[in-house]
């Protein structure tokens, strides 16, 4: 009998994420706001600066659920989603508000998606950055 260990995203993986993303935010001296979601899209972990706008704090979990719910970076879906893309009416069709802006990454663990870490606060290419570099710092 064979049996296989399911791959998760831990609260030691979800504190790292957060650690990586907030260090790559302040060496770019940017207030921001990270949330780390599982595969099931609880909450893991958070993060706000004190400085950053409360809004970064629902912008960033709404990107991590964009990233987690569709398995793509949210950098990645904003010509789909503009008139005539291929999601245009797709914020409508799902229980959940998404956003297309990025700084929102799926997190992979042998190959398997496992949860998604959002970040915002600073612009979109920034937000997307300091996402990457939590993730490359999870790997």
């Amino acid at each position: 009998m064979s049996t296989t260990t399911a791959a998760i995203l831990t609260i030691e993986d979800a504190e790292l994420l957060v650690a990586g993303a907030r260090r790559a935010a302040e060496e770019a001296g940017v207030p921001v706001s990270v949330t780390v979601l599982d595969a099931g899209g609880h909450l893991l972990a958070f993060r706000r600066d004190d400085r950053a706008v409360l809004i970064s704090g629902e912008t960033s979990t709404r990107k991590a659920y964009t990233a987690l719910q569709l398995n793509a970076a949210t950098a990645d879906l904003v010509d789909a989603v503009q008139p005539g893309g291929l999601f245009h009416t797709l914020p409508t069709a799902l229980d959940r508000p998404l956003l297309f802006i990025a700084g929102g990454l799926p997190v992979h663990r042998d190959g398997r998606p496992i949860g998604a870490i959002g970040v915002g606060g600073g612009a979109p290419d920034q937000d997307h950055g300091f996402a990457a570099a939590a993730v490359r710092a999870l790997a």
